[in-house]
């Protein structure tokens, strides 16, 4: 990841552990190159999981693509719960790899955009931070924060940001992520796209966001 990289984020609540999520990670459909650099990230939530996938483009023109292809089977299986958060620039860059060896991560979601983010940089805690702010439009949340931090100290951390105005907080380990995700057949569908549309104003340096398709499929 860049500092110029925008991050595609898409978060799954699942009853699922890693290994079997994985399997039905692969049933997605998703654009060629949105594979090319993405981290998948697991938080246990007493029992069900959430997962974190934040799929990253260093272009500042893209087609994002991420739909749930049909089943392989009738049988009943647990259900994913997905949801496309949006695309966000990065605002601060604390961390550009991944974890490293006895390292967490938090997220921390957003949705007030006037925020006091002096606030949560104080509590990094001698780790690092890494703050999102939408770049698309409407996105869910007004940011996304990305804590690195120790494994101990992890847990305290997120009490601390509850205590604060978010709506969600947790901890995060990565996932491996199979290297056989895609294939040519499900690159040809076409569920989520969005693509960036440069607009100037008279007056005025904006970048606005066209939303030019929209076609979300749940399970």
């Amino acid at each position: 990841m860049t500092p110029n990289s925008k991050v595609q984020f898409i978060i799954f609540d699942t009853i699922l552990p890693a290994e079997a999520f994985m399997k039905r990670w692969k049933e997605y459909t998703r654009s060629s190159n949105s594979d090319a650099d993405v981290t998948l990230q697991q938080s246990d939530r007493n029992g069900a999981f959430r997962y974190i996938a934040g799929h990253r483009f260093a272009h500042e023109e893209v087609q994002f693509v991420f739909e749930k292809g049909r089943p392989s089977s009738r049988i009943p299986r647990e259900s994913i719960k997905s949801e496309v958060a949006g695309g966000y620039s990065i605002l601060q860059a604390g961390r550009l790899s991944d974890t490293g060896p006895g390292e967490r991560k938090i997220f921390a979601f957003i949705t007030d955009p006037a925020i006091d983010l002096g606030v949560y940089k104080e509590l990094s805690q001698g780790g690092e931070l890494n703050i999102y702010e939408p770049y698309y439009q409407n996105c869910k949340y007004s940011f996304i924060l990305e804590y690195f931090v120790k494994s101990k100290p992890a847990q305290r951390l997120v009490e601390q940001l509850k205590n604060l105005e978010i709506a969600d907080a947790g901890v995060y380990k990565e996932c491996k992520i199979p290297k056989d995700l895609n294939t040519p057949e499900k690159e040809k569908a076409f569920g989520v796209e969005y693509k960036i549309d440069r607009l100037q104003f008279q007056g005025l340096a904006q970048e606005e966001i066209a939303l030019l398709k929209v076609s979300e499929s749940g399970f």
